[in-house]
């Protein structure tokens, strides 16, 4: 079954936390029980305070952590399918004869030198101010 968030029933859970979430609030709850029990029979009169600490700020830290390193894999995983999609147009056009070898060649150069498209915008945009320097060297050296 698919959910609107795109994955599927192996991927997240009915409150919609991945594994690695579940394994990781499991991993600190345990954690937390430990501490407070463990001062508890330790005979520390402050045991109660591992709880309120434990649960209010080191479970949803943890939590968030994970998330983050989720929402990282995933971007990565954005990008390169972008760049296998591009990777791709490139080998059509290529097939169709809209491109030369050369051309071709010049595109999958430029598109692997690019890992994002900020990465691609700024090569645009050194291209174009070593393009205008070009130029006005030229018309420096004319006149």
């Amino acid at each position: 079954m698919s959910h609107p968030e795109g994955g599927t029933d192996d991927d997240v859970d009915d409150d919609g936390d991945s594994p690695l979430e579940q394994l990781v609030a499991g991993v600190v709850m345990a954690f937390i029980f430990l501490v407070g029990f463990g001062l508890l029979a330790l005979g520390v009169p402050w045991f109660w305070v591992a709880f309120p600490v434990g649960f209010a700020g080191v479970l949803p830290a943890a939590i968030a952590l994970a998330r983050l390193y989720e929402s990282r894999d995933s971007d990565d995983a954005t990008a390169t399918s972008e760049t296998e999609d591009a990777l791709e147009t490139l080998r059509q056009r290529y097939a169709e004869g809209e491109l030369t070898e050369a051309e071709f060649e010049a595109k999958v150069e430029r598109l692997l030198e690019t890992e994002t498209v900020s990465d691609a915008r700024k090569q645009v945009e050194n291209r174009q101010r070593d393009e205008t320097e070009t130029t006005a060297e030229t018309e420096f050296e004319q006149t």
